[in-house]
């Protein structure tokens, strides 16, 4: 299985999407802190001086969880678009021991996406506190905890693209779908019932890297009075359960399929 999984890391450290999308999600998240920071103390917004005013620019972490899961469906569907997926399930037969390994290794890769874009923002946090010659009230134990859970969150977002690459194959397909539920759907359902807003998988995520209910930068991007996110662990577990429950679909049914 190590051997598997050093195989698709290595398959990621070769293909460009794996950067550009890394790059993409440092420089989007590092426009919309600053945006958030930018206006904060506005029209009624928090202060950039409080601790919800730096910690709502801190967690500005949601962009990078959606291209985790975007690389996770290039990742699986590249593999049928380029029709590679043929070798590599004649090297290793076992389909579904490849899925687990695709999936970790997109994990990886994910946790260091969600570090890097949560990195970008505590520094946009910390350099605006700093201009305004302001004190930084956020503690040190709750930004390591933000950092350590964006890297979760779009850790567990890339292993479910995994499962949809796998699922859908067209990765044109897989890609405008992941898209289109962050971007679109989750606010609609979301913002129709607020039963379960907390309960949908992006914006589980995004709470997992500190941003409050609702307030991804993508995806249900308004905020919620009155209504609290799922406890860290029940978010993290239900977006696992989610992924793998993809992943268990994946491996019983499209992966399955004769690849020619």
């Amino acid at each position: 299985m190590n051997r598997l999984i050093r195989i698709e890391l290595l398959k990621l450290h070769t293909i460009r999407a794996t950067y550009g999308l890394a790059l993409a999600a440092a420089g989007i998240t590092a426009l919309f802190a600053s945006l958030e920071a930018s206006r904060a103390g506005r029209n009624g917004t928090t202060p950039i001086y409080t601790v919800a005013g730096q910690s709502t620019v801190s967690t500005a972490t949601g962009v990078a969880m959606v291209l985790a899961a975007v690389l996770g469906v290039i990742a699986a569907s590249g593999e049928y678009r380029h029709t590679t997926a043929t070798l590599t399930y004649l090297a290793t037969p076992n389909r579904s021991r490849v899925l687990a390994a695709k999936s970790i290794a997109a994990a990886i890769a994910g946790f260091a996406y969600g570090i890097i874009a949560a990195l970008v923002a505590t520094a946009t946090a910390l350099i605006f506190v700093a201009a305004h010659h302001d004190r930084v009230t956020l503690g040190a134990g709750t930004f390591a905890a933000h950092i350590l859970g964006a890297g979760l969150g779009a850790a567990l977002l890339a292993a479910m693209g995994i499962a949809i690459g796998s699922l859908i194959r067209a990765q044109i397909a897989g890609v405008v779908g992941v898209l289109v539920w962050c971007m679109i759907t989750e606010t609609i359902l979301g913002g129709s019932s607020a039963a379960i807003r907390p309960y949908l998988p992006y914006t589980a995520a995004s709470t997992l890297g500190g941003a409050k209910l609702g307030a991804a930068a993508f995806g249900p991007a308004y905020s919620v009075s009155g209504q609290q996110a799922l406890p860290f662990i029940a978010a993290a577990g239900l977006i696992a359960a989610m992924a793998a429950l993809l992943t268990l679909t994946a491996a019983r049914t499209t992966v399955r399929h004769d690849i020619t």
